[in-house]
């Protein structure tokens, strides 16, 4: 039995995930740049994180071929630079909000937190290349991150303790 493709996205829409801008430099020095969602820390020892990118994506070859990465998860203010990171056919750069940063990588400077990584493997994960990075450096703000779910961007909502404690009851 195989599952309906659109049965598929419905449900996985449905799971949050953070938002986040992946960077690189080619060894031209050109910078390229792709909105993600897929996004996860993967191991402590060794500070591994992976996101995944479409084998199709225009910015493909330059990340599974790039020997740094940057992962910026984007703050609840951010959505803009996540759309503008999402199309297609355009300088995402253009617009600016981007300068080095960790690593020398073009970075967010606003971001709520980025990690800066070295390649460490690309993996096949179907349609998708699964970028693994090796966390060199990292930075956290005091922002509040951007959240995507049921294809929207949601802020998170805090739970104060009152609520934790009556939802342990």
């Amino acid at each position: 039995m195989s599952i309906e493709l659109k049965e598929f996205t419905q449900a996985m829409a449905r799971v949050p995930g953070p938002v986040t801008v992946a960077t690189t430099v080619d060894a031209d020095g050109r910078r390229w740049g792709f909105t993600g969602s897929s996004f996860s820390s993967l191991s402590l020892s060794p500070p591994l994180v992976l996101i995944c990118l479409d084998k199709g994506a225009s910015t493909h070859e330059a990340f599974v071929s790039a020997d740094r990465f940057m992962i910026n998860i984007l703050a609840d203010e951010q959505a803009g630079l996540a759309l503008q990171f999402a199309k297609s056919g355009v300088d995402r750069f253009e617009a600016g909000g981007v300068e080095p940063l960790e690593l020398g990588l073009p970075g967010i400077p606003e971001a709520a937190a980025r990690v800066a990584c070295s390649l460490h493997q690309v993996l096949d994960g179907g349609d998708h290349s699964i970028l693994v990075g090796r966390v060199e450096a990292a930075h956290v703000g005091d922002q509040t991150p951007l959240v995507y779910c049921d294809r929207s961007f949601l802020r998170p909502v805090a739970v104060d303790e009152a609520e934790r404690a009556a939802a342990a009851r």
